[in-house]
Order: C-alpha cells, then structure tokens, then sequence
C-alpha cells in the first residue's frame, strides 16, 4: 500500500479504488482478469523449469474485488482472506477459487486508528497468521503521502466479523522519522523467534524482533533489509525455504489502475536479519531484487504479495488491476529452479 503519494494522486489513488470495487459490485465481475484473456487453472504441480511467458492468474471467482490480500488456512479447513477496506475486510473460500464477503473485522468501527487515518475507515493491508489457536492480524492506519503511520494487531479464535478483539499498538512512525509504519508481515524463524517486516518507500523495508507472549515490539533493535534509495518499495513477506530466508517486495507503483506499475520481486539470505541479495548478487539494501511477476497483457500492476503454504505448492496470492481499472484477486503457484528461486506458474 504505497503511502508517498502527493495529494493529487492520493485523490487519484482513492477515485481508482473506488472506482475499481463499485464497476465489480455492478457488474458481478467473477473472472480472474475483468477481460477476455484466459485464465489458467491451479494445477497440484512442482516444476523446476520458469514457464517463458508471466501466467495469467488462475481461476477466482465470486467476490473477488480485493486490494493488498492476505490469506490462510483455517484449521477447520477452508481460506479466510483479509484485504485493504473500511475497518478491514474479509472474505471466506473452501477452495482457493470461489469467494465470498465475510464482512469487516471490525464492524463497529477501529476508533484508535483515527489519530492516524484523520478520520477515515479505509484501513490498509493487512496481514494473516493462523497460529498457536487463534487468527493473529497485524494491519496498518495512515493517511496517504504521510508517514505518521501506525501497525496495530487484532486476535480472533475463529477469524468472523466481528470477533476480534483490539491488541493495540505495535509500533508507529512519526514525520520525524525515516521509515513507514505500514505494510507489515509476521514471519515465525525455525527458533521460534518472532519478527514483523513492514515499510513503505523513505529508507525502505525494515525488521523487528516481536515478543512471541504478545505478538508486540521487543527491545528496540530495528533492521534495514531492503531499500530504493527512497524509491518505491512495500509490501514486504518473508518465507523460509529450505537453507534460504526470501524477502518477497512490491516495486513501483500500485494503484492507478490499468496504468499501475506494480512488480512482484525477491531476493533472498542465509539470515532472516540478512543481507538480502537479488539473483544477479546486488543487495536488496542497494535496490536489488528478481523480478518473479510484472504486468502483461491485460494483466496491470501486479503486487502486493502473500505467500501461502497450501497442500498443494506455495502459492503468490496479489491484487492486480484489470483492463477497466478494477483491483482483482490474483493467485498463481510457486515453483523453485534447480538453483532454489521462485517463480511462478
């Protein structure tokens, strides 16, 4: 959820979006793409060798307007999904194809958020982990082009509207400062140790260790993994694989619809603290990062990624912007080259 925008494209970025979600509830847009281009079933699968072209999304279908998603598996069986809306919101799949609305998390409204939102609702990206019996949702309240910025973190046994109950405060960033406090991630290490990534443009993504009693900051030590110079980099997700730590990022820029900019990159490192470093060897802190997805088509602007860990394969759940501007759900497996990067099918 990029937060560096000027006034003028904040507007612009809120009529797209508003845009995008009214011409899908009008509609009832289903397919993957809003387009006539096909799409491409998921398929249990685990190829070593990268398909020559970017696919297409596989088949959604339902409720499938979505921004900034963020999936998991229930215990019970089934996806929840959270995404980017008014109080945060959230849709429910037995099959990783069709969706329906579930409604908002907080239903009655988040007031502690307002300090940062000046006001508003629309509360931004979200992030998902089922873990030690119950629903942890880290997600961010800023207002667009500011950096006073601040990640909370809700708790749910069963994930429904409604039933979460406000954590409070994680961490925020101040106009002073030289980070974002948006965008955040849980990542659990093999130890046991805690982290949160998050960031958003200004000096890039960064990483904190997180006290797993609580889910909330420990200590104050905090790590730059990846940065542009001030460019345009979010939406950070780590996963481990085998012997790798890989630090999954969004470049460019999301949301203006057919005409976004949004790529899906990743580097990766033999510590989750790092160096990260993209493919061809430059470190991530240095702008570095392979490009695993960009827009193709009538594909626009694909990113802001999760990762999830199905029966299946691994799977790149995205929004992506459609021929017409609508923001669309996208899900593609993952496959691992001979040399252990990811790419997509």
């Amino acid at each position: 959820m990029i937060s560096s925008a000027s006034p003028t494209r904040s507007r612009t970025r809120l009529a797209v979006l508003a845009a995008g979600f009214a011409l899908v509830a009008a509609t009832g847009l289903v397919s993957a793409t809003g387009t006539s281009q096909a799409a491409v079933p998921l398929v249990a699968a685990t190829p070593t060798t990268p398909p020559a072209a970017y696919p297409n999304p596989g088949v959604v279908t339902g409720d499938v307007g979505v921004h900034d998603p963020t999936i998991v598996r229930r215990p019970t069986g089934g996806y929840l999904l959270a995404h980017t809306g008014n109080n945060i919101a959230l849709k429910t799949s037995t099959d990783r194809t069709a969706f329906r609305n579930a409604g908002a998390v907080f239903p009655n409204g988040a007031p502690w958020t307002t300090t940062y939102t000046a006001g508003s609702r629309n509360l931004w990206a979200p992030d998902l982990t089922y873990r030690d019996g119950r629903y942890w949702l880290y997600y961010s309240a800023s207002t667009f082009g500011s950096n006073r910025s601040a990640i909370f973190l809700a708790t749910s046994t069963t994930g429904a509207s409604g039933s979460w109950t406000n954590q409070g405060l994680v961490i925020e960033s101040r106009t002073s400062d030289n980070f974002n406090a948006i965008d955040p991630n849980l990542f659990v290490d093999s130890d046991g140790r805690w982290w949160l990534s998050f960031g958003s443009f200004w000096s890039g993504i960064k990483l904190i260790p997180l006290d797993p009693a609580t889910g909330k900051r420990s200590g104050s030590t905090m790590h730059s993994i990846a940065g542009r110079g001030g460019g345009a980099i979010e939406a950070p997700v780590i996963v481990k694989r085998g012997s790798y730590y890989y630090l999954w990022v969004s470049f460019d820029r999301c949301c203006q619809g057919a005409s976004s900019t949004y790529r899906v990159m990743v580097g990766r490192s033999t510590s989750v603290t790092g160096p990260y470093v993209a493919r061809n060897g430059t470190a991530m802190n240095s702008g570095g990062g392979t490009q695993v997805l960009a827009g193709h088509g009538s594909i626009h602007g694909p990113g802001h990624q999760a990762v999830l860990a199905d029966s299946d394969a691994d799977a790149l759940v995205y929004h992506y912007y459609a021929d017409n501007g609508a923001s669309l759900l996208g899900i593609n497996l993952i496959g691992y080259d001979s040399a252990g990067w990811p790419f997509v099918y």
